[in-house]
């Protein structure tokens, strides 16, 4: 792997990206030489924990939203939660937001986002995609996956500096 981890750092759809990715915004999982994992944060499903995953909603989480969280594997489920005990995690991601690990119910998790899918890398994809400018990285903040409203626009603001400028920009360019 060129340079560094991207681990707990978001990546933002620079728009020029019209794919599937148009517009999102997403949290690196894990990456390594071997490749990238991630989760899309914004874009719901018209879903409830309730009916996808019970044994979340057993813990109280039952009318959160599921997410999409990318193209990859969508009958998969990854949750990530705000823990008040890291160990409880499978892994921590930034601060305390980690993963929640499906064989063991956490305790003194506050609250969690559901994600159906994942976005996926191959080796040296992701370095592809970051050179051709397709994606902006940012850090992440625990508070990411749970804001509700446009992220995309958002975490552009946050950056600030002509990223800002981007923020602007209308979801169809030829209304501009």
């Amino acid at each position: 792997m060129q340079g560094q981890s991207l681990r707990g750092k978001l990546l933002i759809a620079a728009p020029a990206l019209q794919d599937y990715f148009r517009r999102s915004v997403v949290l690196i999982l894990e990456h390594t030489d071997e490749g990238a994992l991630g989760v899309v944060l914004n874009r719901r499903a018209d879903v409830r924990v309730a009916d996808s995953v019970p044994a979340l909603a057993e813990l109280g989480f039952g009318e959160e939203p599921v997410l999409i969280g990318g193209p990859v594997q969508p009958t998969a489920v990854i949750a990530l939660g705000e823990f008040g005990d890291p160990e409880e995690a499978s892994s921590i991601v930034v601060g305390t937001l980690g993963v929640l690990d499906p064989e063991r119910p956490p305790e003194t998790v506050s609250r969690i986002r559901v994600y159906a899918g994942y976005a996926g890398w191959a080796p040296g994809q992701l370095e592809r995609e970051l050179e051709q400018e397709a994606w902006i990285v940012d850090s992440a903040s625990p508070e990411d996956p749970f804001v509700e409203g446009d992220l995309w626009r958002l975490v552009l603001r946050r950056k600030g500096g002509p990223y800002a400028l981007l923020a602007t920009m209308p979801s169809d360019p030829a209304l501009n």
